[in-house]
């Protein structure tokens, strides 16, 4: 399969009032409308398909913010920031996730030595940190809108948790692999969800951190709603509530995930706060390879591209992976993919790349940005 990057193809605008623009960290099409998240706000942002106005491909804007705590009972303040870094549209949700890790904080230029080891010593959690929720789209006058309820029955709801913790951070503390890292802020290799994929029952979400020894870290988890909860649910025929698979992305903790039909999308970057490559991976047949998982198995390694490392391969007997389709440009401290999704009704497979802090070449103004265009083709 072909791939072709076509720089700065999309234009995104956004309103004054809106703040996803310098801190995109997920995306999801429903219909031709383009819904953005980002990881210091706490809504979701809507942009309408609009005419271009020059070289770009494709035009967003005329942006509309919908606060999360206008649908969710949301565990913390609705003033307080919920770090999304996860969107997905599927059966008539848009589903979200935050990062569910620590932050740190960062020494600032200006302040005093003392008082930036002061900051870099100081952690904290934000209840809205630890979400994971899905909120009904339907059709409104000008567009798609959110709703805490349809008449068709789908209700907003989050998974069960307080100010601390949630069901899933809850059930990771007693993990083997993930436990000790809960207590890490996520730009220490600590703790951080940033992608989400949903498809039928089967949730996955992927981890920019920890990276074990090089593999990065996807958790598979069902859902059901339970008294206007959402609540973990059983792995197939088992009693586990979460599956763990571990991929070998050349070092690279995931940034985002999609499915494009049985493959999974795969955005992958450093981890921590570094910069360095940015990659995109495609997981042939992925639902069908989970599908086929031994239901009672827990935790699964697989193996990247045809030809398996003998270590690895004749120890664990892993199976094929993820195999890497293209680099993505990155610059220091700016221009971070951060998301990746489908462009709607196109007649090839193109895909939407946006960027975390975009350098002065991707920011038109204060509140316009571009975006960049994959092309998939067979060959």
């Amino acid at each position: 399969m072909k791939t072709l990057l076509e720089p700065h193809a999309v234009r995104l605008e956004f309103d004054e009032e809106l703040l996803v623009h310098a801190n995109l960290s997920g995306a999801a099409f429903v219909g031709n409308e383009l819904w953005g998240a980002g990881d210091e706000a706490c809504g979701l942002d809507r942009l309408q398909a609009l005419p271009r106005l020059g070289a770009e491909q494709l035009r967003f804007g005329q942006g509309i913010h919908f606060p999360l705590g206008d649908y969710l009972d949301l565990p913390d303040a609705a003033d307080i920031e919920a770090d999304i870094e996860g969107l997905d549209f599927h059966g008539g949700y848009l589903w979200l996730v935050g990062s569910h890790g620590l932050k740190r904080k960062a020494p600032r230029a200006g302040y005093s030595e003392k008082k930036n080891l002061e900051r870099l010593a100081t952690v904290s959690s934000d209840g809205n940190r630890c979400l994971l929720a899905r909120i009904p789209v339907i059709a409104g006058k000008d567009g798609n809108t959110l709703s805490k309820h349809t008449p068709e029955g789908l209700s907003a709801a989050r998974l069960r948790g307080d100010t601390l913790e949630n069901d899933l951070s809850k059930l990771l503390k007693k993990d083997r692999h993930y436990g000790a890292y809960l207590a890490i802020p996520g730009k220490d290799n600590g703790f951080d969800i940033e992608g989400l994929a949903v498809c039928n029952e089967r949730i996955l979400l992927g981890l920019r951190g920890p990276v074990l020894r090089g593999w990065a870290g996807l958790l598979e988890i069902r859902i059901r709603e339970q008294k206007g909860e959402l609540r973990l649910d059983d792995i197939e025929q088992s009693d586990e509530k979460l599956r763990k698979h571990f991929l070998n992305l050349a070092g690279l903790g995931i940034r985002d995930l999609h499915w494009s039909g049985d493959d999974l999308i795969i955005l992958a970057g450093p981890t921590m706060a570094l910069d360095g490559a940015i990659r995109v991976f495609r997981w042939q047949g992925a639902a069908q390879a989970m599908a086929n998982v031994d239901p009672s198995a827990s935790e699964v390694l697989w193996e990247t591209g045809p030809e398996t490392g003998s270590e690895t391969g004749s120890e664990t007997g892993s199976k094929t992976g993820p195999i890497e389709m293209l680099s993505l440009p990155y610059g220091v401290g700016q221009d971070r993919a951060e998301a990746i999704t489908a462009l709607p009704s196109s007649q090839e497979q193109q895909w939407l790349v946006l960027y975390d802090a975009p350098s002065a070449q991707r920011k038109l103004s204060e509140q316009t940005v571009l975006g960049d265009l994959i092309s998939f083709k067979q060959d």
